[in-house]
């Protein structure tokens, strides 16, 4: 079963990689609009899905990344316009020269080829995943989580409608349809050659036996280990603000900040409304000697504090001397996914922002930023902490790759 899935997922690349842009904007639109008039059966399937969770004791963080309702049906529609409006990467010159023998040389963008995609409890990754993949030219496996099972065969539906009306290969878009967990491990061996490349998205479980096991190539972060550094140049207002958004909009995403760093130079009452604002938010705060010493609420932070993934409403935090030391201290226990420098010192940002080697580095922002759809990107497959093709958000653009057109008048290589 697998083998045939692999086998026509390539065979449709053919023709996806030729697809212009309309019909592939045909397509998605087709699906939002589908989406939208059978909210109804998708709400109906999801439901299914969430009677199991709830029957499986999960967790109340787990079912809320499960649930579908109206108003997230509609977000998922809206994103797969977000998407058909996005210019289209595929055949795009990246670069062109005239060699000194008149040969005519052109790197221009082409799509991957098959994709594979391995994602737990979301069901919208079916949606933004086989949208991102077919919008980049490429054809798409998705094997979701056994929790999402059904809400996922029901947003294919709308994928394979959008896919109908434009008359492009429903096999360009395809869900493995069995919760069997041997399925993932024949993904990861590539499918006799079909697969280019596999995403995981979910725990670090999944994507550690991804990285560990795949013959493919891996797009993937392991650990979402981020850091806020509160600078003696920072606007207090701003960086309390920050801060707590930074670790509270949302926790249980790979773009939290798990890690508050202040910088020991800066006036001791830094520490104080920084400290007290995530309590009030209602985050419980490891922190050192000096956080402590600020709020009677916080907890003695130990060594695996730092470095350590929360995905929850705890932080660590502690004082550094100065920025050298949080870019040193990032260093040792960061996972190169996303780091934020507050400070009103453009200097001291510049510094931060050209030293610390992760995916993403901002200046007097919240590192809940780190999105796609917040990059103006649409929508993204997952954030690459890599160093080879992708990094970053993986959306249109890191799911193409490039070729070079080469275009003479009859030169010949001399001996």
């Amino acid at each position: 079963m697998m083998g045939a899935l692999g086998q026509s997922a390539r065979e449709a690349t053919a023709v996806m990689a030729v697809t212009p842009r309309t019909a592939k904007d045909l397509a998605l639109n087709a699906a939002a609009t589908h989406m939208r008039e059978h909210a109804g059966d998708i709400i109906a399937a999801n439901a299914t899905d969430i009677v199991a969770a709830k029957a499986a004791n999960q967790p109340a963080a787990f079912i809320d990344r499960l649930l579908l309702d109206e108003v997230r049906i509609e977000g998922i529609a809206k994103g797969l316009e977000a998407i058909a409006a996005l210019e289209d990467p595929v055949g795009t010159t990246l670069a062109e020269w005239t060699r000194p023998n008149g040969l005519r040389i052109e790197r221009v963008r082409v799509p991957l080829g098959v994709i594979g995609i391995i994602y737990e409890s979301r069901p919208n990754v079916t949606a933004d995943a086989g949208a991102l993949c077919l919008k980049a030219g490429n054809a798409a496996i998705l094997r979701c989580g056994s929790d999402s099972y059904h809400s996922s065969v029901a947003i294919l539906r709308s994928l394979r409608h959008g896919l109908q009306k434009a008359e492009l290969p429903e096999t360009a878009i395809q869900l493995v349809p069995t919760k069997d967990r041997a399925a993932v491990g024949h993904m990861l061996e590539g499918l006799d050659g079909a697969i280019d490349v596999i995403v995981p998205r979910g725990g670090k479980s999944l994507v550690a036996r991804v990285q560990s096991e795949a013959r493919v190539p891996v797009f993937a972060h392991l650990e979402g280990i981020c850091h806020t550094y509160v600078d003696r140049g920072a606007d207090l207002d701003d960086a309390v603000a920050i801060v707590v958004n930074a670790k509270m909009r949302r926790t249980g995403i790979c773009g939290a900040t798990e890690c508050v760093l202040i910088d020991s130079g800066a006036h001791e009452d830094y520490v104080t409304p920084i400290v007290k604002g995530l309590l009030d938010a209602g985050c419980e705060v490891r922190g050192d000697v000096t956080a402590q010493a600020a709020d009677p609420r916080v907890v003695a932070a130990t060594p695996v504090d730092f470095g350590h993934e929360f995905l929850d409403a705890i932080a660590a935090v502690k004082t550094v001397d100065g920025v050298d030391e949080a870019i040193q201290h990032i260093a040792q226990h960061g996972s190169q996914h996303t780091e934020a420098i507050l400070t009103e010192c453009y200097g001291t940002a510049e510094r931060f922002l050209s030293r610390v080697d992760s995916a993403i580095v901002m200046h007097n922002a919240s590192t809940q930023f780190a999105d796609g759809g917040e990059f103006g990107m649409g929508a993204e497959i997952g954030i690459a902490t890599g160093k080879m093709h992708a990094r970053g958000p993986v959306g249109v653009e890191q799911l193409t790759s490039f070729k070079y057109l080469v275009r003479g008048t009859g030169q010949t290589r001399a001996k």
